[in-house]
C-alpha cells in the first residue's frame, strides 16, 4: 500500500522550467524504484524517467534526455522531476509511479502504484 501524490504542475511558457514533486506514504520509500510517466490528450501513457531505489541510476526517454532530471530524497519520501527547456510537446498529465518488482522501466504495466497525476501545460 503506497499512496502517491503529485504536485507542481501548472502553466509554463515554451523554454521555461518546472519542477514536479511526488510525495509517497504507506511503506518504506527507499525500498523501491520510482518512475515518471505522462499522458497527452488522445495519447497513450508514455515513459519519461526512472530512478532506482537508492537514486544511483537513472533512465530517460529520448524525448526528454538532456532536458529533464529525476531525483529522489528518501529521507523525505519524495521524488522530483526537474523539467527545463520545456516544449509544447511536453504538455501532458504527469504521473509518478512505484515499482517494487524490478520490472522493465519503460513499461507502465510493470509499475505497481500510481499517483493521480498533475497537469503540465506548455504554451507559447
Amino acid at each position: 500500500q503506497v499512496q502517491l501524490v503529485e504536485s507542481g504542475g501548472g502553466l509554463v511558457q515554451v523554454g521555461g522550467s518546472l519542477r514536479l514533486s511526488c510525495a509517497a506514504s504507506g511503506r518504506t520509500f527507499g525500498t523501491y524504484a520510482m518512475g515518471w510517466f505522462r499522458q497527452a490528450p488522445g495519447k497513450e501513457r508514455e515513459f519519461v524517467a526512472r530512478i532506482r531505489r537508492s537514486g544511483s541510476t537513472t533512465y530517460y526517454a529520448d524525448s526528454v534526455k538532456g532536458r529533464f532530471t529525476i531525483s529522489r530524497d528518501n529521507a523525505k519520501n519524495t521524488v522530483s522531476l526537474q523539467m527545463n527547456s520545456l516544449k509544447f510537446e511536453d504538455t501532458a498529465v504527469y504521473y509518478c509511479a512505484a515499482d517494487y518488482t524490478y520490472g522493465d522501466y519503460r513499461r507502465a504495466g510493470d509499475y505497481d502504484d500510481w499517483g493521480q497525476g498533475t497537469q503540465v501545460i506548455v504554451s507559447s
